[in-house]
């Protein structure tokens, strides 16, 4: 039995149930667990650990590679498992869980977690919990639709649980390339020169008897929430593919522009479909997560690689996808997302990054992950890997939020993720700002001028020209620089304030 999935027969005797798994997880243990936005969690033995916490309370450090799928962080959290939790998520109960302090979330770049449990910055994880396809007969672990940090966990790990998910395709087997960095002082360059190269195995190789249990779970990853483009991200696309049409006739790019890397969500999903219509051709994506748009580029015939850390498919893809893997398979790969994010990878390919911000500020500094500058949204993922090494880093958002309560341009961001040194272009559905080579006070008309809803631009417009007036290299009235942040906390709305500073100019 499973002797297909588990093709080291000294491991079946490892056989057990999720109930017997999770008990070999103590209380105030660091857990490694596979998982990279929504994708090749391990789904039974987290499920079956809450269950426990609910009975016999206890308490973990969890970490993995992005965000879990099928509520688990929300089960977690309700269950009190969390003490602390990094590098990522995405979930509603665990965020407010965040926000109100009672579990500890460390933000992390998702290019540095395993640097730092490499090099003892973090204490190493007891137990890894990773999903697989199959158990190779070396006994290595062949990961399912996502990567993550799963390799290295399973590495540093003292013992490690795989969860077999026979929902997966076991088709799924050879599309991984699992590559480790040497080690300082002695670290190699990464030989990865192409977006198509393969440098690593098509498993994680660990010594079998770590594998302390096998568990046997059928459960397929959540769909992933992206929306249908609306008007406002095709105005996004488009505004981006005429920046690059300025690019290839001035000579920096050819037709098939640079390796492509999106962020998650929908905007960016969105931008990326535009491409689909675009005179682009023989395109190539060396990213994060492979969405939607991503299979529907390599449908359309503009597409011709793929390289990410995972696979996230809405419910209509997902059957299209993972149902005719053959016909996708040879243009697909996933890597661990050290390697997927890495800076020197990046610099090196000259990547193009397109990642999506809650707001920007006048002279171009990001705010990706704080709502108000104090509440936590999802967390920084990898955009600053991409967005300080890329070719051209890129941000996309709409120009208002809530019903026009919001303006994502303001005066000073809340909270800075990305600061103006490392954002090249801003596109709201307005217009685009292109920041190279221009001095803050060029920067700031720019982003007046093309990204501003026309409902703040007056009120923009004047903050700007009264900071002038005082001066300064950047300039800024420091009075006034948080006040649209400070009216919408208080009243649930910039605008009233906003209107108050133009009706008065």
């Amino acid at each position: 039995m499973h002797s297909d999935r588990v093709r080291l027969p000294s491991l079946l005797d490892k056989l057990m149930s999720a109930e017997q798994a999770a008990a070999l997880i103590e209380d105030g243990m660091t857990v490694g667990m596979s998982g990279f936005t929504r994708a090749g969690e391990a789904k039974a033995v987290p499920r079956a650990l809450a269950e426990r916490a609910r009975k016999h309370p206890l308490q973990i450090s969890l970490m993995t590679g992005a965000s879990l799928g099928n509520d688990l962080d929300k089960q977690l959290t309700e269950a009190g498992v969390l003490a602390r939790r990094m590098p990522f998520q995405v979930d509603s109960t665990l965020r407010k869980a965040i926000n109100d302090g009672s579990v500890m979330f460390i933000d992390q770049h998702l290019s540095e977690t395993v640097e730092q449990l490499r090099n003892h910055q973090l204490k190493l994880p007891d137990i890894a919990v990773i999903e697989a396809v199959a158990i190779t007969e070396d006994g290595h672990i062949v990961p399912t639709t996502s990567v993550g940090n799963s390799a290295s966990f399973a590495i540093f790990a003292k013992r490690v649980i795989v969860e077999i998910n026979l929902a997966h395709n076991p088709n799924l087997e050879g599309l991984h390339d699992i590559y480790i960095p040497t080690y300082r002082p002695t670290r190699t360059p990464i030989p990865l020169t192409r977006v198509d190269d393969r440098i690593g195995s098509g498993a994680i190789p660990i010594p079998p008897e770590k594998i302390v249990a096998i568990v046997v779970s059928n459960q397929a990853d959540s769909p992933s929430t992206v929306l249908p483009p609306d008007a406002e991200t095709q105005a996004i696309a488009d505004h981006l593919i005429d920046f690059f049409k300025g690019e290839v006739a001035a000579g920096r790019m050819s037709d098939s522009l640079g390796p492509l890397q999106a962020g998650i969500g929908s905007i960016a999903n969105a931008v990326m479909c535009g491409l689909i219509e675009s005179p682009f051709e023989n395109l190539s994506m060396y990213s994060e997560v492979l969405q939607d748009s991503t299979f529907d580029l390599i449908d359309a015939g503009k597409l011709r690689f793929a390289s990410g850390s995972s696979i996230t498919l809405s419910a209509r893809r997902n059957a299209e996808v993972f149902g005719n893997l053959e016909k996708y398979k040879d243009k697909l790969v996933l890597r661990p997302q050290e390697i997927s994010n890495h800076p020197e990878v990046v610099r090196r390919l000259g990547i193009i990054g397109i990642n999506t911000a809650l707001e920007f500020d006048l002279y171009g500094n990001v705010n990706s992950t704080h709502v108000g500058g104090t509440k936590m949204m999802n967390g920084i993922g990898g955009s600053g890997d991409f967005a300080r090494n890329a070719h051209l880093a890129i941000f996309v958002t709409k120009s208002i939020a809530k019903g026009g309560a919001i303006s994502s341009v303001v005066p000073m961001v809340s909270h800075v993720d990305h600061t103006e040194h490392d954002v090249d272009i801003l596109v709201t559905e307005q217009g685009l700002a292109d920041l190279r080579g221009l001095a803050p006070r060029e920067r700031a008309r720019a982003v007046i001028d093309h990204c501003v809803h026309p409902s703040y631009r007056a009120a923009l417009n004047d903050y700007f020209e009264r900071a002038c007036a005082k001066g300064g290299h950047t300039p800024h009235l420091l009075r006034e620089a948080m006040q649209w942040h400070i009216d919408l906390e208080e009243t649930g709305s910039m605008i009233g304030g906003v209107l108050g500073v133009a009706a008065s100019a």
